[in-house]
């Protein structure tokens, strides 16, 4: 395994009254190298947590975390996170912004400039280099933030509802793109998401989480062909594995 999960706890003490609130009881998991793995679950059921546990942004209280067998001790070039919102330099281009982590890391300019142009194209934002985030829509903002965390080439690129803010046909427009970058860099996705739908179509294999305090309830694998299409939303087995997964999430919620 890349990740390796063992009964991770998670409990957060509250400011005023100190009373203990256990976001995360007892969570294993492992992810293989190279999968696209989508977390679902209830709203606080954990999903952003154990995501930002494995960016090495927050810390479990009990339990073992590694990566490549070693702890997750803090932040590493290696992990990348895209969040729900952009979160780019207002004062930097479009390369800018994407050039930020290898400038940082100290790579030479033109290794710098040669690597945005890359994923400037791979991202469909050429002609848009010389922009900045304001003059850009939201899925083109996007777009920008993937190639930034992608910037640092990272093993494992981490995404919180990175397309909760969009519209649904930019939604689905990012989906199938997101798809297309991980075929191409073959890097390992973890994926937080409220959609069903959007994590059967992206996923190798979708993990549904109890609710608070979360831990995992299932684990489904996702045997659609790939790539996948629009298309594939009117299918029988699409339809299958999303009616299975919205009875299990359904269940906590109720």
């Amino acid at each position: 395994m890349l990740i390796d999960a063992c009964n991770i706890r998670k409990v957060f003490n509250g400011r005023k009254d100190k009373q203990e609130t256990v976001a995360i009881s007892d969570l294993s998991l492992g992810i293989e190298r190279n999968e696209f793995v989508a977390i679902v679950g209830p709203s606080g059921c954990g999903k952003s947590t154990f995501l930002l546990m494995v960016a090495g942004l927050e810390k479990p209280s009990a339990g073992t975390l590694t990566i490549e067998g070693l702890p997750i001790k803090g932040p590493g070039v290696h992990r990348s996170i895209v969040f729900q919102e952009y979160l780019l330099f207002p004062w930097r281009t479009v390369e800018g912004n994407i050039e930020f982590g290898p400038r940082m890391r100290k790579v030479s300019k033109d290794d710098c400039r040669a690597g945005s142009r890359d994923l400037i194209e791979l991202m469909g934002l050429k002609g848009f280099e010389d922009c900045y985030p304001h003059e850009l829509s939201g899925g083109m903002r996007q777009r920008v933030a993937i190639a930034r965390a992608l910037a640092n080439k990272p093993e494992v690129l981490l995404m919180d509802e990175p397309f909760g803010a969009l519209d649904a046909l930019t939604r689905e427009s990012m989906q199938l793109e997101l798809q297309n970058i991980w075929l191409k860099t073959r890097c390992t996705v973890l994926f937080v998401t409220h959609s069903i739908s959007e994590a059967v179509f992206l996923a190798d294999r979708v993990v549904v989480m109890s609710k608070r305090p979360g831990i995992i309830k299932e684990e489904i694998l996702i045997d659609l062909e790939r790539p996948r299409t629009r298309e594939m939303h009117t299918t029988k087995e699409f339809r299958d594995y999303e009616a299975h997964l919205e009875g299990i999430v359904w269940e906590e919620v109720n």
